[in-house]
C-alpha cells in the first residue's frame, strides 16, 4: 500500500484507479471509516467513466498516521463542549477539520495533481467542503454526499442512530463484526444488507483495528463549527447528494448545504440511507460523472 507524506509527521495510505491522465476525483471518507468503505468495485466503475480515482485513509484511521500519543478523554471533551468551554475542548484535540482537509490537498500535491474534483461522504463531505472553502483554486468541483453544514439545527440524527454511533464496539474480532449490523439503523430500508456490513467490518478489523482514532476525529468534527457563512460565498460548482432514508445525518443537512451554496444542485435519493448500496451505484456514479464532466 503506497503512502504519501502530506504534512510534518503525517503520512496517508492511498490507492488509485484508472488512468492518471484522466481528470482526478479525490474520494474523502467519513468518520472512523477506512478508505475501503469506498468499495473497490465502486472506484473501478467511476474510473471506467474516464476518471482518475483516488481513495485514502484519513489521518488517525486505517493505515495512515495515528495520533495515539494524544489520547482524548471523550467524557471530559463532551462536558467541555456542552458547557461552552471551547478553549479547553480545543486543547484536548490534536488536530482540526482544516488539518484533515489540508491532508487531502497534500496528497494531491504529492501525486503531482494541481486541481481535482473532490467527492466527500458524511464527515468526508465536511472535509471536502472545507477544502473547497479554503482552497477553491484546487477544487474543480465539489460533491457533498450525506453530509451537512456544521449548523447543529440541520441534519440531526435520530436518537436511535445517535445511540448506535456512540455505542462502544467490542474489541474482539467476532464481537466487532457482529456489532456491525447495528448500523442497519441508518441504512437504506430497502437495500440495507447486514452481510455487507459484517463483511466490511471484518475487512476493516483485519486491515487496521484502530479504535482510539475515532474520538479525535469526532473532536475535530464537532469543533469544526458552522460553515454556513463560507458556503454562502462558495463559487465552486457543487453537487449535493442525500438519501431520504438517512437517519444519521438527516436529509435537512443536504438540503441546507444546497440552499447555502450558490447554484448548487441537490439530488435526494429515495431508498438511500447513510450508506452507499450497490444497487444505487449506477445512479450515484452517473451523477458524479456528469457533475465532473
Amino acid at each position: 500500500m503506497p503512502h504519501a507524506d502530506v504534512a510534518p509527521g503525517v503520512s496517508l495510505a492511498y490507492e488509485t484507479f484508472g488512468d492518471p491522465g484522466d481528470p482526478a476525483v479525490l474520494l474523502v471518507m467519513g468518520f472512523g471509516a477506512q478508505m475501503i468503505s469506498w468499495h473497490e468495485d465502486f472506484c473501478r466503475a467511476l474510473a471506467d467513466r474516464g476518471r482518475h480515482v483516488i481513495r485514502y485513509d484519513n489521518r488517525d484511521c486505517g493505515l495512515s498516521t495515528s495520533f495515539d500519543a494524544h489520547p482524548v478523554d471523550m467524557g471530559r471533551f463532551i462536558a467541555a463542549v456542552g458547557s461552552g468551554d471551547i478553549a479547553s475542548a480545543l486543547a484536548m484535540v490534536p488536530y482540526t477539520l482544516q488539518d484533515m482537509a489540508d491532508d487531502g490537498l497534500g496528497l494531491l500535491t504529492a501525486l503531482g495533481i494541481d486541481r481535482a474534483h473532490v467527492f466527500g461522504s458524511s464527515m468526508g463531505g465536511m472535509i471536502a467542503q472545507t477544502m473547497a472553502i479554503h482552497r477553491p483554486s484546487r477544487v474543480l468541483t465539489l460533491t457533498s454526499m450525506m453530509s451537512s453544514t456544521g449548523e447543529s439545527e440541520y441534519g440531526r440524527p435520530t436518537p436511535e442512530a445517535q445511540a448506535v454511533l456512540f455505542a462502544p464496539k467490542p474489541a474482539d474480532r467476532e464481537g466487532y463484526v457482529a456489532a456491525a449490523e447495528r448500523e442497519l439503523v441508518w441504512a437504506s430500508r430497502r437495500y440495507g444488507d447486514a452481510d455487507a456490513l459484517r463483511d466490511l467490518a471484518a475487512r476493516s478489523y483485519d486491515r487496521a483495528y484502530h479504535p482510539s482514532g475515532v474520538g479525535r476525529q469526532l473532536g475535530a468534527m464537532i469543533l469544526g463549527g458552522s460553515r454556513a457563512d463560507a458556503l454562502r460565498k462558495l463559487k465552486v460548482p457543487t453537487l449535493v447528494i442525500h438519501g431520504l432514508d438517512d437517519t444519521l445525518i438527516g436529509p435537512s443537512g443536504g438540503e441546507r448545504t444546497a440552499e447555502l451554496v450558490p447554484g448548487a444542485e441537490l439530488v435526494l435519493i429515495p431508498d438511500m440511507g447513510h450508506d452507499r448500496p450497490r444497487e444505487l451505484w449506477p445512479e450515484i456514479i452517473g451523477l458524479v460523472a456528469e457533475h465532473t464532466a
